[in-house]
């Protein structure tokens, strides 16, 4: 398995400032830019597309929680994340209200298609703005709660940076892996839930 923190020159931990990584992931990727070997040799061309690929596929893991939580478990236990299931209290307390106001939208918007009065259209228009609001509200809940978890990942660096160096045998009994899918899973319900609140409020729209 290709370790995507080494790639770009990062060490193993649960929180990565993502400006400090962008800069680092463009300087990288400056070297081997398709622009900067246009007329090199083939066989260097395909190396640098190679590397450039690598880096971009190491660069969009790690700069979301999701998938470098997920990278990270697996360098570290050998394997993937169990499924998601299970996550904690304050996290699943989103999901009812999540699930009835996508809900709600599903119905507003299957109303509004078969309609055709001009004056019911518009009545349709405010209560579609009104929904938007309500929508994007909860979209704002889930971002407060994403950002408490990115906090919880910041606080878990200092476990990751002074445990022992990897392939030692002492490293997996030190560091918090449970507590760390628990936090994966918890970003993977947000983020998904994010994604059908946006794709509600995008449907609105038009």
């Amino acid at each position: 398995m290709t370790d995507y923190f080494a790639l770009l020159d990062e060490s193993r931990r649960p929180w990565i400032d993502p400006v400090s990584l962008k800069t680092k992931f463009l300087a990288l990727t400056a070297e081997v830019h398709p622009d900067r070997v246009h007329t090199a040799s083939e066989a260097e061309k395909q190396a640098a597309n190679q590397r450039y690929a690598e880096l971009n596929a190491a660069y969009n893991c790690l700069r979301e929680p999701k998938g470098r939580l997920r990278h990270l478990l697996e360098l570290e236990r050998g394997s993937k994340p169990e499924g998601v299931q299970k996550i904690s209290p304050a996290t699943m307390d989103c999901s009812v209200e999540v699930s009835r106001l996508c809900h709600e939208a599903d119905a507003f918007l299957a109303g509004r298609a078969r309609a055709s009065s001009p004056m019911l259209k518009v009545q349709l228009f405010e209560e579609a703005m009104a929904l938007t609001e309500k929508l994007n509200a909860q979209l704002q809940k889930l971002n407060v709660k994403g950002d408490l978890l990115v906090e919880q990942l910041k606080n878990l660096n200092m476990v990751w940076e002074s445990a022992p160096p990897v392939g030692s045998p002492a490293r997996v009994n030190i560091l918090p892996c449970s507590r760390l899918e628990h936090l994966y899973r918890d970003f993977s319900y947000l983020a998904r839930w994010a994604e059908q609140v946006q794709e509600r409020i995008a449907q609105l729209s038009f």
